[in-house]
């Protein structure tokens, strides 16, 4: 009689089994969600330049709030102002940090931050021209794009 009580229920003891088909759809679905929203900046570069070495190198944070300028030689050997797609005059870098700042939310416009990404062999005569140009658009966060020297190099220069 005593057995009756203490019998184990074998249907009751069972662990529930986890349904995964709907997993991969759920996978597939948020993968799509992440391609359509995600939003891949590409510029088509019309200017070929290399970038100098520097010591004090540093990575920049917020990607969002970067304006970049790019200054190298054309097809032709000449140098040239890269404003997004297209080469561009020095008179023409107002008009595209404004448009910049149209395009930034408030968030953005307040870390904005133009990078130069500049030939090393850009006379800096054209660098300081670019600069008065920010200076007037009051676009006064500057940076100029460089890759960090080996220490192997700096070794060698010591």
């Amino acid at each position: 009689m005593m057995n009756r009580y203490f019998k184990r229920n074998s249907e009751r003891d069972e662990v529930m089994g986890l349904n995964m088909t709907s997993l991969p759809d759920l996978i597939f679905t948020v993968l799509f969600f992440f391609m359509i929203v995600t939003h891949m900046r590409e510029v088509n570069l019309k200017v070929h330049y290399e970038v100098p070495q520097g010591t004090e190198v540093q990575k920049l944070g917020h990607k969002a709030s970067l304006v970049h300028i790019y200054v190298g030689r054309d097809d032709a050997g000449e140098f040239q102002i890269q404003l997004n797609n297209e080469v561009a005059s020095l008179e023409d870098i107002a008009a595209f940090i404004d448009a910049e700042r149209q395009r930034m939310n408030s968030d953005d416009l307040a870390r904005m931050t133009v990078s130069i990404k500049a030939d090393r062999d850009v006379p800096m005569g054209i660098i300081s021209d670019i600069k008065r140009e920010l200076q007037q658009s009051l676009a006064l966060r500057i940076n100029y794009s460089a890759t960090e020297k080996n220490d192997i190099q700096n070794n060698i220069k010591k």
